[in-house]
């Protein structure tokens, strides 16, 4: 039996948001920019805690005073933990400086600039049932999709792992990455470096292992640009 409880959340807050500099002015982390009037970050949260989970890693660096400020007041029921970086490290790199504030075997891991309407308790039953290294959630390719494309073998094993390669673009078949994974302890044997991107430089390297996709069919949103967050304000306001 899955108790969500007992399985930490890894939320990466800290990259710089260069792309969203218009909207942030450099005062604050892309995070916590506003959907109807609450921070984004707050928005993730919430769900995530909709289905029980309770521990929270926010890995933090650029302007991530600000994530600690806001988050050290009293959140009913929720433990948050800060994980700082003193330099960019990448998304692989923050997840591996995390390390010593993860205490559950497994681990959730997102990336804090998107929202996913997944289902998070039914993503770890998946994780668990598969007995997998790493599991990703994967949304569907569409002609549209400025994307890196995930294939997935028989068994449903990531078979390659390309991330927005300009190539791609237009792609209609295979599946993207929707910025939500499922981690076992046994990732960071795998984690060399202590500065890394999870996309560019980790998964490639894994496919064919016990590297497993979750396909949702749920809708994904990012707030990477001004274009994007306009849309995402629109389709999150409810």
């Amino acid at each position: 039996m899955i108790n969500p409880k007992n399985i930490d959340v890894v939320i990466l807050c800290g990259g710089l948001g260069e792309r969203l500099s218009s909207v942030t002015k450099n005062n604050i982390p892309k995070t916590m920019v506003k959907i109807d009037n609450q921070p984004f970050l707050d928005i993730i949260i919430h769900r995530i805690a909709s289905f029980g989970f309770k521990r929270f890693i926010l890995c933090i660096g650029h302007k991530g005073a600000v994530i600690e400020d806001y988050y050290k007041k009293d959140k009913t029921g929720i433990k948050i933990v800060f994980s700082s970086e003193n330099e960019s490290l990448g998304t692989g790199g923050a997840v591996k400086n995390a390390r010593s504030f993860i205490e559950s075997d497994s681990f959730l891991v997102l990336n804090g600039d998107s929202f996913c309407g997944i289902d998070f308790k039914g993503f770890a039953g998946f994780h668990f049932r598969q007995q997998a290294l790493i599991s990703i959630a994967l949304t569907r390719a569409k002609e549209q999709d400025d994307a890196g494309i995930v294939f997935l073998d028989a068994e449903g094993k990531v078979s390659c792992f390309s991330e927005k390669t300009i190539g791609h673009i237009g792609q209609k078949s295979g599946y993207v990455n929707a910025g939500v994974y499922f981690f076992g302890q046994e990732v960071f044997s795998y984690m060399i470096k202590n500065k890394f991107s999870l996309e560019y430089d980790f998964f490639p390297g894994l496919a064919g292992g016990k590297f497993y996709g979750y396909i949702i069919d749920e809708e994904f949103i990012d707030i990477g640009t001004p274009q994007r967050y306009e849309s995402a304000k629109r389709r999150l306001k409810s």
